[in-house]
């Protein structure tokens, strides 16, 4: 199930962040491999994303991530 956010944060040269959730604040880890689209991979702080979210080992991530 896709779900909405806002970049909290996002470092390029390590290539991770966290989207928070629109729906109820939670912070979701973001790795750059997720990030829909060609080229650099790359989010912007306070930009808002469409995702989903995949749990594993660590806990929830992000997945399929695509600029709005």
């Amino acid at each position: 199930m896709a779900v909405t956010g806002t970049v909290k944060w996002f470092d390029s040269k390590k290539g991770f962040g966290f989207i928070t959730r629109d729906d109820n604040g939670q912070d979701i880890f973001v790795h750059f491999s997720a990030i829909q689209g060609s080229g650099f991979k790359n989010l912007e702080e306070g930009q808002k994303v469409r995702f989903e979210i995949v749990e594993d080992e660590k806990g929830p991530r992000a997945d399929k991530v695509e600029k709005l």
